[in-house]
């Protein structure tokens, strides 16, 4: 099954320190590949102030906002897996792993949790995003 593919832009929000994410975002949608549009959640602006107040938490877990729907973590990484056109290893690697809904949801928390402790031993400090809600 894949995601339609209309003249909508997707917006993938996601943490560009870690070191994690910014692999699997950059080496999902390089440059120019397909319709999604990579959002750093550092830089702040409308699209964070929007996530923030719907309390959804960066630390907890990626966006990708499609029209007005904001899908968040596994949901966020299963939806963009099936926009993405990636081939090769890493390709095959993402479809394996969030291509599926039900397996993304397996696999995405200890995902998270392995980014939380990465941060921690570089330290990195977390996004904070719903600490800055007014």
């Amino acid at each position: 099954m894949t995601a339609p593919r209309d003249a909508a832009k997707a917006y993938l929000v996601y943490d560009d320190d870690c070191p994690m994410c910014r692999t699997w975002c950059r080496g999902a949608f390089p440059d120019g590949d397909g319709d999604v549009v990579l959002v750093d959640a550092r830089q702040g602006g409308p699209l964070m102030d929007e996530i923030t107040a719907a309390g959804l938490d960066i630390d907890r877990g990626m966006v990708l906002k499609v029209g007005d729907t904001l899908h968040y973590g596994p949901d966020a990484i299963h939806q963009a897996t099936l926009r993405s056109r990636r081939s090769g290893a890493v390709g095959a690697l993402n479809r394996l792993l969030f291509r599926s809904g039900r397996v993304a949801r397996l696999v995405y928390p200890p995902c998270r949790e392995a980014r939380n402790l990465v941060l921690r031993l570089l330290g990195i400090p977390f996004v904070r995003n719903l600490e800055r809600r007014p």
